[in-house]
């Protein structure tokens, strides 16, 4: 199904009203309510869904593009709905700076329908963060006419099969073969995460530098062969790491074996099964061996059963 066919004019709305993000759901759903007799009959309810799942999670994908939603009992619809705020709003971004909103995209469903809304947001951040253009032609217009225009012409599919493309996160920049430990350490700290993608020059996937690498290179050799180092009464553990963080590069230490890859089109069942029985927590996403990002176990959770 297309993109362009869940919408029509009265469900994009140029200039929205409000001071605050919760103005503008509230004044978004009185212009559904226009034209849409279930919107006019469970405003409140719908805007209490929204406004929980926003305090949850920022729904602030970047590029000044949120992406509000909320599932419904018993909601035998799929509302999606546009909206430019005539105001400078600001949500707050991944990197926790505030940013501008110039574009929501509504979505209101079932609470049973976690896939059709997956899927739609999948589709609407692969037009906000990949198609840039067309994202750019849409905010230089701001209307309701020209929007469904872009959009049609664009020809957007949004097909109902969760593949690895839906939940793969790409906010994981790579590291590369001449990034020294400092570097890594710093990332692992930074960006809470256990481990980070390597990748060459030309993106192509080479394997993965995690947080046990970086304490194996910090420990004495001849510890990895013992079982119990209780007598061990001399020498410091890390003492050649912190000598060496800052000259020593990640090239002969990251990891090659154990890496799971899948590519973008794997269905979620897979995903599923290799967390389930792989004992990995992140599985790499690649197409023709070029890196594309990386899911994490707990996107299952965020993604699938906690939209």
């Amino acid at each position: 199904m297309k993109l362009s066919s869940y919408l029509s004019k009265e469900k994009i709305i140029s200039n929205l009203k409000g001071e605050t993000f919760e103005e503008l759901i509230t004044n978004l759903l009185t212009e559904l309510a226009k034209t849409n007799k279930q919107v006019k009959m469970e405003k409140e309810i719908m805007k209490k869904a929204i406004l929980k799942r926003e305090n949850e999670a920022s729904t602030y994908i970047g590029h000044g593009v949120a992406i509000p939603h909320a599932r419904l009992e018993y909601f035998d619809d799929i509302i999606i709905a546009m909206a430019f705020p005539e105001k400078k709003i600001t949500m707050t971004s991944l990197t926790g700076e505030e940013e501008i909103v110039e574009f929501i995209v509504l979505i209101i469903a079932d609470v049973l329908k976690n896939k059709n809304i997956l899927k739609i947001m999948s589709g609407i951040s692969r037009l906000c963060l990949k198609n840039r253009d067309i994202l750019k032609e849409i905010l230089t217009y701001k209307s309701s006419e020209k929007t469904l225009e872009i959009l049609t012409k664009a020809n957007i599919e949004i097909n109902h099969t969760i593949t690895a493309e839906d939940l793969l996160s790409t906010s994981i920049i790579p590291a590369k073969e001449n990034n020294t430990l400092e570097d890594i350490a710093k990332r692992i700290i930074i960006d809470q995460v256990t481990g980070i993608p390597v990748v060459d020059s030309q993106n192509n996937f080479l394997g993965e530098i995690t947080e046990r690498e970086l304490i194996s290179f910090g420990m004495p050799k001849h510890t990895t062969i013992l079982n119990d180092l209780s007598f061990l009464i001399i020498g410091e553990p890390f003492e050649n790491y912190l000598v060496n963080e800052k000259i020593t590069i990640i090239k002969d230490l990251y990891r090659i074996e154990g890496i799971i890859t899948i590519d973008r089109d794997a269905p979620l069942m897979e995903i599923s099964y290799i967390f389930m029985n792989k004992g990995v927590t992140r599985i790499y996403v690649t197409e023709n061996n070029k890196y594309l990002g990386t899911i994490f176990r707990s996107d299952i959770i965020k993604k699938i059963l906690h939209i």
